[in-house]
């Protein structure tokens, strides 16, 4: 068991709640004002985690808070007594008997998707099947190329999608154009890591972790699920100009490439926080 002076552990919840907060100022000021945004509320809908529960530190399993018997945290589900009076720890065989199916879906997803080596020529057209042959689309920004343009975008490439929570929002004509039918239940089966929804997921996997995953953990999850989401809706089909937002044009080579460049570098962050989180 890892000690952690009363000091240390206060200077560490303090700088993970500026941290914290400087990663969803814009966020909780937009929805202060009812605004919306297309490419930012992705990580607060779609991951439907509030700001107040990345704010929140924890040490993880293994560490004990010295001095911390006062501290609300004491108050907190699944903090017991630690071994040293007024210490707390993070209770995490009560924590993964409580939550077994969700940690033991965390371990196999995590684990086998560092496994397997990455795809890296899917060039984001999970998004592009999401639109083609449909005149109503998810989002209401206009098409880059128009439609009839981005359908053949579609059409010239091969639809390599591993991800289903991805692939479920295909479009009925560009489902069976994938390489290969995906299900739910297969999740496990076909997650890799070159996968942008997967390098996201992390972030998921790591929020539902909860207490056994230490704070920087979960910051960089979120920080690397960021930055994924730009490339993710910069590849898109869709015309974001307004929000500022440059397009990669992955219907052209020096886009495929910029793409790929990016999509690899993703990769290694994901990867790296996947072993750090499977330690954890």
């Amino acid at each position: 068991m890892t000690v952690f002076a009363s000091d240390d552990w206060r200077q560490r919840e303090s700088a993970h709640a500026d941290r914290a907060t400087a990663l969803t100022a814009e966020h909780i000021a937009r929805r202060s004002r009812g605004e919306t945004h297309p490419v930012w509320d992705f990580l607060f809908t779609y991951y439907s985690y509030k700001p107040s529960a990345l704010s929140r530190w924890h040490p993880g399993a293994g560490v004990e808070l010295e001095d911390a018997a006062s501290d609300d945290r004491a108050a907190w589900r699944w903090y017991v007594p630690g071994s040293a009076a007024g210490s707390l720890r993070v209770d995490a065989e009560s924590y993964e008997a409580d939550k077994r199916a969700v940690v033991r879906l965390a371990r196999i997803m995590l684990r086998r998707t560092s496994e397997r080596p990455g795809q890296f020529d899917c060039f984001g057209l999970h998004e592009w099947a999401m639109v083609y042959r449909q005149d109503e689309h998810r989002h209401a920004q206009p098409l880059r190329l128009g439609q009839r343009q981005t359908d053949e975008v579609v059409e010239s490439h091969d639809l390599k999608c591993t991800h289903f929570d991805a692939f479920r929002f295909f479009t009925p004509d560009a489902v069976p154009r994938n390489r290969q039918p995906l299900t739910v239940d297969e999740r496990t089966a076909n997650e890799q890591p070159g996968c942008l929804h997967a390098g996201m997921d992390v972030y998921k996997w790591a929020m539902k972790l909860g207490p056994l995953v230490p704070g920087h953990l979960l910051l960089d999850a979120f920080e690397l699920a960021r930055d994924i989401r730009l490339l993710d809706m910069q590849a898109a089909p869709y015309d974001l100009s307004d929000l500022g937002v440059v397009p990669v044009q992955i219907e052209t080579p020096a886009g495929k490439a910029q793409y790929v460049r990016q999509q690899r570098g993703f990769a290694e962050r994901a990867d790296a926080l996947r072993r750090a989180i499977l330690a954890a």
